[in-house]
């Protein structure tokens, strides 16, 4: 689905603008942002974290962490006052792609925004999906280890929810749906840091080793490979239709609603990364829930816990996948709804079942049919992520504002995006080296999600 590049748009332009008035609905408060905003940053990859650690040892790790929290509170913020400069200036722009394509003047860069976004997030959507019903899968083999249920078949179970979730017809109608998500990623995050402490002083804690990689070029790929796993943790790349669910005048109220969010991650990701790496150290898995019920012995925390915690994983999934759904829904409504009728009227609400639910099966077979997914989504989310919110909030904030060209703040965007071209190259060709490493293990409709 592709639509023609905008021109310079007011109010009065959209008045006919049914993804506009439907979908990115604009009666939000701040509050509501920074609901949303977390929603799309601390998800269950928090809990890659330690693995993410293995591969920089303590220093390196938190000073990428820190790092990165700091560049993408300051991308968001330099984003936010870019789409406020625009509604001053009588041209609110409510989608990423018709903002990069008015301040930088190309149509091509409407079309490329639309086609990274859609990538993203069609694939977080497909990895919320497949993480779900293998957590699915999880409480399921603990109660019946030798029962004849499939990971298709879960993930199955967890694309109908999904369907019916997604009828929730507006990004705004959310907002309770993500205060929830918020609280849960709370509440999984200290279970995992509680479970780990545990693991960590019980007598059958396991044997702590932070050395790195022996070869040279092996320790610099994993670096890399890390890298870039905590720059997509920090990935959003829907800013601008959060800030379009606010009720205008939006002046201000994006930095509290970032400020609400980065508190959050402040309290989650350090206290993730922190309590796995120190207790698996370079053994920890993707995945610190599996560190913690390894293969081979017992569980090394009460196992009512860990369940409780995937119990939570599993409803903030659905969450996630809502959230990045909402530009797919706009882009289908702004063709299929007619603005004219209401929102529940019979002309668009049967197209609105039938394209989200199609657009769900679509998620849910992808999902099935490649296990293997996470490989895919760490290629997707190097060369997606990078380009929308480590340059391009960069490079219109400059090409708005126009600082001096002598100014500190012109030079501190020039060297960000230069340093993360590069961190987006280098960690492209170490996601496809662990696709190509990974190749052997994977097979369509597998009943195993590889590592």
């Amino acid at each position: 689905m592709t639509e023609a590049p905008p021109s310079l748009e007011n109010e009065s332009i959209r008045q006919g603008d049914a993804g506009a008035a439907f979908v990115l609905e604009s009666k939000g408060e701040w509050y509501h942002a920074g609901f949303h905003l977390t929603t799309a940053i601390v998800g269950p990859t928090i809990l890659t974290l330690p693995y993410a650690f293995k591969g920089l040892g303590w220093g390196l790790g938190f000073f990428s962490l820190t790092l990165m929290g700091v560049v993408t509170f300051y991308s968001y913020y330099l984003m936010s006052l870019v789409l406020e400069h625009c509604e001053k200036a009588g041209r609110r722009h409510i989608r990423f792609r018709e903002l990069a394509s008015d301040v930088l003047g190309s149509g091509w860069m409407f079309y490329f925004v639309i086609f990274i976004q859609t990538a993203i997030n069609t694939g977080i959507s497909i990895g919320a999906i497949l993480l779900a019903g293998e957590c699915l899968q999880i409480m399921y083999s603990s109660i019946s280890p030798d029962g004849p249920l499939h990971l298709w078949e879960f993930i199955a179970m967890v694309t109908v929810i999904m369907m019916v979730l997604s009828q929730l017809p507006t990004f705004h109608s959310l907002r309770h749906v993500n205060l929830a998500s918020l609280f849960l990623s709370l509440a999984y995050t200290f279970i995992v840091v509680g479970a780990c402490l545990h693991a960590g002083l019980s007598k059958d804690a396991p044997p702590r080793d932070y050395s790195l990689e022996s070869s040279k070029f092996s320790m610099v790929m994993s670096a890399f490979t890390s890298i870039s796993i905590i720059a997509a943790i920090f990935g959003n790349g829907i800013v601008p239709e959060i800030q379009a669910t606010l009720a205008p005048p939006v002046t201000g109220k994006m930095f509290k609603g970032l400020m609400m969010c980065y508190s959050v991650i402040f309290l989650t990701f350090y206290s993730a990364a922190v309590s796995g790496y120190y207790v698996f150290g370079n053994k920890a898995s993707s995945n610190i829930l599996k560190s913690l019920t390894p293969d081979e012995g017992p569980a090394l925390a009460p196992t009512w816990l860990l369940g409780l915690g995937v119990i939570f994983v599993l409803l903030q999934l659905f969450a996630i996948g809502l959230v990045y759904s909402q530009v797919a829904y706009e882009i289908m409504e702004t063709k299929s709804a007619d603005v004219n009728q209401g929102i529940f009227s019979k002309r668009n609400l049967i197209p609105r079942i039938i394209l989200r639910s199609l657009y769900m099966i679509f998620c849910g077979f992808f999902a099935a049919m490649l296990p293997f997914f996470g490989d895919i989504n760490g290629v997707v989310g190097a060369v997606g992520f990078i380009p929308l919110d480590f340059i391009l909030p960069m490079l219109l904030y400059n090409m708005t504002y126009k600082p001096s060209r002598s100014s500190f703040i012109y030079w501190i965007n020039i060297i960000i995006m230069v340093v993360f071209t590069g961190v987006g190259l280098l960690g492209s060709f170490s996601s496809i080296r662990k696709l190509v490493l990974d190749a052997s293990k994977f097979k369509l409709f597998s009943d195993d999600v590889v590592d």
